[in-house]
């Protein structure tokens, strides 16, 4: 089944983070709807059969409640599961991802790194599954 929770973020140049987001850590565009000049009015990408949404910052009445820059700092970050954390970092790292935790085990179980994406949002990939048995 897919997932039900599904993250949503804003990007000041969307259209470079699409391609970012799918040559650094493999997501594949789902659905892409483009809105006037060189924005996104929506975007689904997917990973396995985890999926995202995001779109161009907006300064308008609802898209001034989630501008990433304007928050002062982190307010959330995204784990997503890998099978191979040492792989994905590499992956990530050659497209220009910001490592600010190299892959380590951790003491609950799995592999972890995160880094920092073009627009500084956070990202955590590791290999401990919380829905295994």
């Amino acid at each position: 089944m897919p997932a039900t929770i599904i993250p949503a973020l804003r990007y000041d140049d969307a259209p470079a983070a699409i391609t970012w987001l799918c040559e650094a850590f493999g997501f594949e565009e789902h659905l892409v709807v483009r809105g006037e000049g060189d924005t996104i009015d929506h975007a689904q990408l997917t990973l396995g059969d985890g999926m995202i949404m995001l779109g161009s910052a907006r300064r308008d009445e609802d898209g001034s409640l989630v501008l990433p820059g304007d928050a002062g700092g982190v307010t959330q970050t995204l784990y997503i599961v890998v099978a191979d954390v040492d792989a994905h970092c590499a992956r990530a790292r050659a497209a220009g991802a910001e490592i600010v935790m190299e892959p380590a085990e951790q003491h609950y179980g799995g592999k972890l790194y995160a880094c920092r994406d073009l627009e500084k949002h956070l990202w955590n990939f590791g290999s401990y599954d919380p829905w295994a048995d």
